[in-house]
């Protein structure tokens, strides 16, 4: 604030440096496959749970951004507090996210189908539980700090689902997953900015999220049973 927003991008730019010479000096070289070609990578798009599990990213997570978009004003305005206690709020956030990550990729290794069914779950009921009590800016901190936690934990968990069921074609599932989680980023902080903008207040995008991560967990349910009635399809591990 006390240099102006610029030099957030500024701070975000020299992150991305060194992230870069990082992944440079530290992960290991993959070589690629020559033989592929764009048509056969293309074929990723003719698998129905390609298509289910990306609807669970863009949908399912979505919810996270509907009330992520709008923290600041659940700080402020819900629970009264002063703008100085939104990046603490933001920090809190970002710490379970971190901790989510880090839990996320182990649970998803021991059981990957509970690990993203009740991630939606959890994330519904953490959503309603964040409209009902974020009034008082305690409780508000600590649903934050699990809304961060819950939402990392289906990250990774949707990203190796994705990779399960696309086969042979994992390298544009990858950056599909990616695409997914940005439709997500727009439809939820577009849908909770509309609830806003009707009148019904800074708590109704935890309602939305929730709404949308219910949706999230409906669509991973019918991807399940799709699968089941083909046992065939059925890639192992997924």
């Amino acid at each position: 604030q006390q240099w102006g927003w610029r030099a957030a991008f500024a701070v975000v730019a020299v992150v991305f440096a060194l992230a870069t010479v990082c992944i440079a000096l530290f992960v290991p070289e993959h070589p690629g496959d020559p033989g592929r070609t764009m048509r056969q990578e293309l074929r990723v798009f003719r698998i129905p749970q390609v298509w289910f599990t990306l609807g669970v990213g863009a949908i399912g997570f979505g919810g996270f951004f509907a009330v992520y978009s709008y923290i600041a004003p659940l700080v402020t305005e819900v629970a009264g507090s002063p703008e100085w206690v939104v990046p603490i709020i933001l920090v809190l956030m970002g710490v379970g996210m971190t901790a989510g990550n880090l839990l996320g990729g182990h649970l998803a290794d021991i059981d990957l189908r509970r690990t993203l069914l009740a991630g939606l779950a959890a994330m519904a009921v953490v959503f309603a539980l964040l409209a009902f009590l974020s009034f008082w800016i305690v409780s508000l901190g600590l649903l934050v700090l699990i809304v961060g936690f819950v939402s990392s934990v289906l990250s990774p968990t949707i990203q190796t689902r994705l990779m399960d069921v696309a086969g042979d074609n994992q390298s544009i599932a990858a950056a599909m997953n990616h695409s997914a989680l940005n439709i997500g980023n727009s439809l939820g902080a577009f849908l909770g900015g509309i609830v806003i903008a009707v009148g019904w207040g800074f708590t109704a995008p935890a309602w939305t999220g929730a709404a949308l991560a219910a949706a999230g967990l409906l669509i991973a349910l019918l991807s399940y049973r799709v699968e089941a009635r083909r046992p065939a399809a059925v890639i192992v591990g997924s």
